[in-house]
């Protein structure tokens, strides 16, 4: 509950003093080694000061870009797909550890309040920040999913934007054609990837309009309002010889050897990156479909256990890629959040290929096992969904079939090919979806003499 996770470090009552947690230290260097930063021998804190309400030291513990006391790590880069087979280096400008702040939560613009939980505050935080080399909202998103995809990768964050463990402000600006940067404004409270485009799309927009009318743009923090899909402002925003940087005098420095950062370097997983090349090249799927199944370490994931148990990696991509993830977006859940593991997909496209049910009912089914976390064939058993395919059983359906459709029928006799596709349909019907389609198109054919 909000407000009750507190300490008077965190609330910077006098006379407390922060301590650097080494753990946080230890994974913002992995983060730098796979973002291929350079990774500073020494780094040290320093004070951020303003006044906001979610910060009740009235500065915040940062790390700030000075060439004498660098942040943990600068100058790597993340690569984008880009154009035909292509790709583009996003660089990193730097990766580099502060303490978080409180959070707020803002009522309607105009209702004259919000609410602060200070739960939140002081606890570690890294912050990834890019150059300008984004172009649209797409590519932002785009980003970050590939950046989202690393850090679950390499264990770091969980990447759950819905509850805050991996959060975007996203800074934007205009240029005219031939022209400069213009002023920019920073964009928050994104909680989707889909947000983050959409806020980014809105406030595009909006600045054009300005521009477009002779106004200013404002140098501005802006938040983001999903219901109304608008953006509203906050504050202005300052530069950055406006938040007084000094060094931090309670924390003594980072200092790191050659050898720890060697070290973690070369402990690192297999990289999104690396992983894709190894689906394109191992299990022939295309490089499209490669980059959708290792979108998350949890598809990749199950992607993997799925096709130790089912030898058709191309099938096992398409029902994870297609209708596993339309399902989770119709539901608006993530795939951490449904009972579906490899054994259940395997078990569905084994009953699918082996003839046991129709593509059509494993569709239908596909819901209640990651509802349920109920086996595949046990539903199918349940509910009487076993495909027919006996001949006698179908002759009988297609006979009906024809004597109800004598229309149909005739136009098929005509010539007319797309009938078919109706009468097998009626089968279809007819049997809940259970019958065989290749042996029913195959028995109309035979019974209309084509």
């Amino acid at each position: 509950p909000p407000n009750t996770q507190t300490c008077p470090t965190c609330l910077g009552f006098p006379g407390s003093l922060p301590v650097l947690n080494a753990r946080a230290v230890e994974l913002g260097l992995r983060t730098a080694a796979a973002l291929d930063c350079h990774a500073h021998a020494q780094s040290r804190f320093h004070r951020k000061n303003y006044y906001y309400p979610d910060l009740p030291k009235n500065y915040q513990i940062t790390q700030y870009e000075y060439k004498i006391h660098p942040p943990l790590a600068t100058e790597g880069g993340l690569e984008l797909p880009f154009g035909d087979g292509g790709a583009r280096r996003i660089r990193v400008r730097r990766v580099h550890l502060e303490e978080d702040t409180a959070r707020l939560v803002h009522a309607d613009p105009g209702a004259g309040y919000s609410l602060i939980d200070f739960n939140r505050a002081g606890v570690p935080l890294m912050e990834v920040v890019t150059e300008p080399d984004l172009r649209s909202p797409g590519e932002a998103r785009l980003f970050l999913s590939r950046l989202r995809a690393v850090l679950q990768a390499i264990e770091v964050s969980t990447g759950r934007m819905e509850e805050g463990s991996l959060r975007c402000d996203a800074n934007i600006s205009l240029r005219r054609v031939g022209g400069g940067l213009g002023t920019r404004t920073e964009v928050k409270n994104m909680n989707s990837l889909r947000s983050v485009e959409r806020a980014l799309g809105y406030e595009a927009a909006r600045q054009q309009t300005l521009l477009m009318r002779g106004e200013p743009v404002v140098q501005e923090t802006r938040h983001w309002d999903e219901r109304r899909g608008v953006t509203f402002a906050s504050r202005t925003k300052e530069e950055a010889q406006d938040y007084r940087y000094f060094p931090e005098p309670d924390l003594v420095p980072i200092a790191l050897s050659e050898e720890s950062i060697a070290q973690i370097r070369a402990a690192l997983p297999e990289l999104p990156d690396a992983r894709r090349r190894r689906y394109v090249e191992r299990y022939g799927l295309t490089a499209s479909d490669a980059a959708l199944v290792t979108s998350s370490q949890a598809m990749a994931a199950l992607f993997e256990e799925t096709v130790r148990l089912h030898p058709n990696p191309r099938a096992v991509s398409n029902w994870l890629t297609g209708d596993l993830s339309g399902y989770l977006n119709a539901e608006g859940m993530e795939l951490e959040d449904v009972p579906v593991t490899g054994a259940h997909l395997a078990e569905l496209l084994d009953l699918v290929e082996g003839g046991t049910i129709s593509g059509r009912t494993a569709k239908e089914i596909l819901p209640e096992v990651a509802r349920t976390g109920r086996m595949p064939r046990e539903v199918v058993a349940s509910k009487d969904l076993r495909q027919i395919s006996d001949g006698v059983e179908l002759a009988g359906v297609v006979d009906a079939v024809l004597a109800d459709n004598s229309g149909p029928a005739a136009d098929y006799r005509a010539g007319k090919a797309a009938a078919l596709t109706f009468l097998v349909g009626q089968a279809m019907k007819r049997t809940r979806g259970r019958a065989n389609p290749e042996a029913v198109n195959r028995l109309l054919r035979e019974r209309l003499g084509g």
